[in-house]
């Protein structure tokens, strides 16, 4: 292209596939775009929780709040739970359909037990009589784990998604796609998990 044409081209109207400028020009599907740009959102969300919770903790009716022991429990089956989905990844990629099946069955399993077992702290919790208007440290706890349940739930909607293609017997390919969706938004939960875990504990 000379200089001319590359001064007046109109960038607009060229017509071509989205890429993905930090993968050498690999052609980057929808789905994986828009679970960037929700991760993008989530961590921004998570990251304003996490300051919001700083500065709450130096005012002075701000009492530590003891976290039930269970929570060390929930989060190796979280860590597991990300495993299993990071397994099925692997199967996929190599064509392995009941390995897929079953590292996304045990994904899936494990991180409805995870909730359950969020549930079952928080009882705990109401059962010592910590209750969310109680101290600003409690009502703190159950946001965190609140907010990050509820995006757990919709992985798992995303999850029951993905279920159903394999049920309906779609291609590996496009199966393997959606399977390596739901496991990089589970890594990204763990990760989010650790840190807001690790906050609560050492804090």
């Amino acid at each position: 292209m000379n200089l001319f044409a590359a001064l007046t081209e109109k960038p607009w109207e060229v017509q071509g596939e989205i890429t993905d400028p930090g993968d050498d020009g690999v052609v980057l599907h929808p789905s994986y775009l828009g679970l960037k740009v929700f991760l993008a959102v989530a961590t921004m969300v998570f990251a304003l929780l996490i300051a919001t919770y700083f500065g709450r903790m130096e005012l002075g009716d701000w009492r530590p709040l003891q976290e039930p022991l269970l929570l060390w429990l929930n989060t190796g089956v979280l860590i597991l739970s990300s495993i299993a989905l990071h397994w099925a990844v692997l199967h996929a990629r190599r064509g392995d359909l009941e390995g897929l099946r079953q590292g996304l069955l045990t994904g899936g399993a494990l991180a409805a037990i995870f909730l359950v077992g969020q549930l079952a702290a928080w009882q705990q919790l109401v059962a010592q009589g910590a209750y969310v208007s109680s101290n600003p440290a409690n009502a703190f706890f159950y946001l965190i784990t609140g907010l990050h349940g509820v995006h757990l739930l919709g992985g798992l909607v995303a999850w029951f998604r993905t279920m159903g293609k394999l049920k309906r017997g779609v291609e590996i390919a496009q199966l393997g796609r959606s399977v390596e969706l739901c496991a990089i938004y589970w890594h990204f939960l763990l990760a989010v998990w650790l840190i807001l875990f690790s906050l609560m504990l050492f804090t």
